[in-house]
C-alpha cells in the first residue's frame, strides 16, 4: 500500500518501523527532512502539519493516512499547537481525496466509569493533562467527519517502549485492564496494532484501543 505518516515521533517512529518491514511504500511528512535517514521504501516531503497544503500534498494518491501527530509533550502551548495540526491534518487529508485516515491518540479519553473520562480524573498526570485535552477534543472533531473513513486509536493507559509480540488485545472505549492494575502496551505492538487496522480495516469510524 502506498501510506502517508504524519508525525515520526514516539509512535510514529515505530509505525515507520513497522510499515516499512511490511514493504508498504511510505511517504512522511516532516518539517526536518533531514533527520530521517534514507530508507528503501521510504520518500520524506518537507512540510508541515500545521498546513493543510502541505498536508494535501503529502497524502495526493495515497491508500492511508496515519496520523501520530504531536507537537512534543513539553511546547507550552500543546492544546492549541495539537488542536491546529488535527484541524490541518483532517482538512488536507480531505483536500487530497484520499479516504482512509488513522488518528493515534491518547488514552485520556477512555471512559474510566459512566461518563467519567480518564483525563477528567484526580489522578490524571498534571503534566499530560492538556494534551490529552486536546487529544480529546480531536476525537470530538472527527467523530463529525462523514466524508472520511476513519479509526482513531487510544493506546493502553501505559505505552511503553519494549518489545513487538505481534500479539494484542483490543477493546472500545473503555480501557483494556490487567488482573493487577492498568493494562499496558509496546509501543512496538501498538503500532503493529496500526498497520493492521490499516491492512484489514475492523473499526471504520469507530475509536479502539489496544493493550498487551
Amino acid at each position: 500500500m502506498k501510506v502517508t505518516l504524519i508525525g515520526t515521533g514516539f509512535v510514529g517512529s515505530a509505525v515507520l518501523d513497522e510499515l516499512l518491514q511490511r514493504g508498504h511504500q511510505v511517504t512522511v511528512l516532516a518539517r526536518h527532512p533531514e533527520k530521517l535517514a534514507a530508507r528503501p521504501g521510504l520518500t520524506v516531503r518537507a512540510g508541515s502539519a500545521q498546513n493543510p497544503e502541505d498536508v494535501q500534498a503529502a497524502a495526493a494518491g495515497q491508500d492511508a493516512v496515519i496520523s501520530a501527530y504531536n507537537p512534543g509533550w513539553t511546547v507550552p502551548d500543546i492544546h492549541d499547537q495539537f488542536l491546529a495540526g488535527t484541524r490541518a491534518i483532517f482538512a488536507g487529508v480531505k483536500a487530497a481525496g484520499t479516504k482512509r485516515l488513522l488518528v493515534v491518540g491518547g488514552a485520556g479519553s477512555l471512559y474510566v466509569a459512566p461518563g467519567v473520562q480518564l483525563v477528567d480524573t484526580p489522578e490524571f498526570p498534571a503534566d499530560w493533562k492538556q494534551g490529552a485535552l486536546a487529544a480529546r477534543e480531536a476525537l470530538n472533531l472527527i467523530r463529525l467527519e462523514t466524508g472520511l473513513e476513519w479509526t482513531f486509536l487510544s493506546p493502553a493507559i501505559l505505552l511503553e517502549p519494549g518489545v513487538r509480540t505481534g500479539q494484542y488485545r483490543v477493546g472500545q472505549d473503555a480501557p483494556l485492564m490487567n488482573s493487577d492494575g492498568p493494562g499496558r502496551i509496546s509501543v512496538q505492538d501498538m503500532a503493529v496494532a496500526i498497520v493492521d487496522e490499516i491492512e484489514q480495516p475492523q473499526h471504520i469510524r469507530q475509536r479502539f484501543t489496544v493493550a498487551n
